[in-house]
């Protein structure tokens, strides 16, 4: 039988906390690795409860997925707010990847979830918005979006997985400082920048409503 917790969910209580435990697994197992029925375990709750919440192991990984994409969104958006110029944005989506691996590793694996879920198309927009600097990017700044978002990804992601060269230190904001300057990003796309509050910015980072 699986752990009681010590006080009983209440119902708004036990889907942030049944995401709070995936996330949990996530990071001591993977994503591919993790199960609802673990998840359940970790939580103190029926196996029964958390298919109540998320139906599926693939429905609990479409609520981690769209919780990353809308924190992703409001740590890009905290740095633009603060006038920190578009570098400092792509530092703030490493930040991110290494503060909050287990949403990181989930949010690129669509085969794992439901991409097409309402609440991760909307939070995908959202951080969108804010990697290619417009809700209508034309050519130029979808590219040129793109090709800053592949250098913090790929950085991020060699960072995670052990495979920078030492050389270049031990801190992954200033390497992504050091390296990110060798791609030249337009400055009128950095021009078109405009805030945008992304879906659920209000919430505590742990909720997924």
């Amino acid at each position: 039988m699986p752990p009681q917790p010590s006080r009983p969910y209440h119902h708004g209580d036990l889907r942030p906390a049944l995401l709070r435990a995936a996330v949990e697994a996530i990071g001591q197992v993977g994503p591919a690795a993790m199960s609802l029925r673990e998840v359940a375990r970790r939580a103190g709750v029926s196996h029964a409860a958390a298919a109540y919440h998320f139906g599926d192991k693939a429905g609990l990984l479409t609520a981690v997925a769209a919780q990353g994409y809308r924190m992703l969104a409001q740590e890009l958006q905290s740095a633009r707010d603060a006038g920190r110029g578009f570098l400092e944005m792509g530092v703030a989506y490493v930040r991110f990847a290494v503060r909050h691996r287990a949403h990181f590793e989930v949010m690129y694996r669509p085969e794992l979830y439901r991409p097409d879920d309402p609440q991760i198309r909307q939070a995908r927009a959202a951080t969108a918005v804010l990697l290619y600097g417009s809700a209508s990017p034309d050519t130029g700044q979808l590219a040129a979006g793109a090709a800053a978002w592949s250098l913090v990804h790929g950085l991020a992601t060699l960072w995670l997985n052990g495979n920078l060269p030492e050389g270049l230190g031990s801190d992954p904001e200033e390497i992504t400082r050091l390296v990110a300057p060798y791609l030249s990003i337009p400055e009128p796309m950095t021009a078109t920048l405009t805030p945008v509050k992304a879906p659920g910015q209000a919430d505590q980072p742990d909720q997924d409503r």
